[in-house]
């Protein structure tokens, strides 16, 4: 590594065709500014750091009430999806800044979550989170993956929508005179754009 090149070259994805034993994404990714990341499964061992970025996580960035807020709700909810769900983290080191799910990982057709600490986003790393969920669950024969947005969040949508989600149900307020709060996404995981994120990094997805 240089002082001029924030990569270490022998740490470059994109040089890399893979091999029948590699899991369904390469875990080696470099952000849009040039910094490297390991996307991995998450796991028992992971619980602490992801405590930990969920605490020092910005109230304003939650969406449908998640994460929760609070230590104890937080470690409950991370208890649940560690122990039902199929979860990806992306770390550097020991510093877990990014984590998706989907649950319950046997479903035919599991939810996604996915949250970037609010420091970190904007790189392209929530994206390489969900192209990791989507590789695996097609890995493991489920039939589609479903989410639910808020209308509002624009971003996040057309993150969603690049990846092949389409919308599918719009979830009205309980209230009548209020406009619909969320509506719900869903990726077939027939849809042809799901055998790009199964590409070794070396192809263009």
């Amino acid at each position: 590594m240089s002082a001029d090149t924030p990569t270490c070259e022998a740490w470059a994805p994109d040089e890399c065709e893979g091999t029948p034993h590699c899991p369904p994404r390469c875990p080696r990714f470099v952000d849009k500014i040039g910094d490297t990341w390991t996307v991995e499964p998450a796991g028992a061992a992971d619980r602490d750091a992801l405590s930990a970025m969920y605490r020092d996580f910005d109230p304003d960035e939650r969406a449908q009430g998640l994460p929760p807020i609070g230590e104890d709700r937080i470690n409950s909810w991370l208890d649940g999806l560690l122990a039902d769900g199929c979860n990806f983290v992306a770390r550097s080191g020991s510093r877990v800044v990014g984590h998706a799910a989907y649950v319950a990982s046997a479903d035919a057709e599991p939810e996604l979550a996915v949250f970037v600490h609010q420091d970190y986003q904007g790189r392209g790393i929530g994206t390489e989170l969900c192209r990791h969920l989507i590789a695996t669950a097609a890995a493991a024969d489920r039939d589609a993956l479903v989410l639910e947005v808020e209308p509002a969040n624009r971003q996040a949508i057309a993150v969603y929508e690049k990846l092949g989600f389409e919308r599918v149900e719009e979830r009205s307020a309980d209230d009548p005179l209020r406009r619909s709060l969320s509506f719900e996404m869903r990726l077939p995981l027939s849809d042809p754009r799901v055998t790009g994120t199964q590409n070794p990094p070396i192809v263009n997805d």
